[in-house]
């Protein structure tokens, strides 16, 4: 049995007992998140739309951290103009509880 799961703009396949990093969530380690659920298969059956509007997954926040720094580098031809900047994202590590 897995479940797509979306938070952060973006969808994740889970299934029971994932850890999984995702966008930075509110909360402490150790609380408790619910996820909105977009697609839930359970066998060969596959349920979605408007069947999955109130299930939830429940999972573990177990904690935060950052991702690798991405470089960003801006520059334009013959003109000795260029810029340089990294970024990194903030992140959530989680583990899925029940579907």
């Amino acid at each position: 049995m897995y479940a797509i799961i979306a938070t952060g703009g973006k969808q994740y396949r889970v299934h029971a007992g994932q850890e999984l990093a995702v966008e930075k969530l509110v909360g402490e380690v150790g609380d408790s998140v619910s996820l909105p659920v977009v697609l839930v298969a359970d066998g060969g059956e596959v349920t979605t739309g408007a069947d999955v509007t109130d299930r939830t997954v429940s999972a573990t926040i177990t904690g935060h951290d950052r991702d690798a720094k991405i470089r960003v580098f801006t520059y334009k031809n013959k003109s000795r103009q260029h810029k340089r900047r990294g970024h990194r994202q903030h992140k959530t590590l989680i583990t899925v509880g029940s579907i």
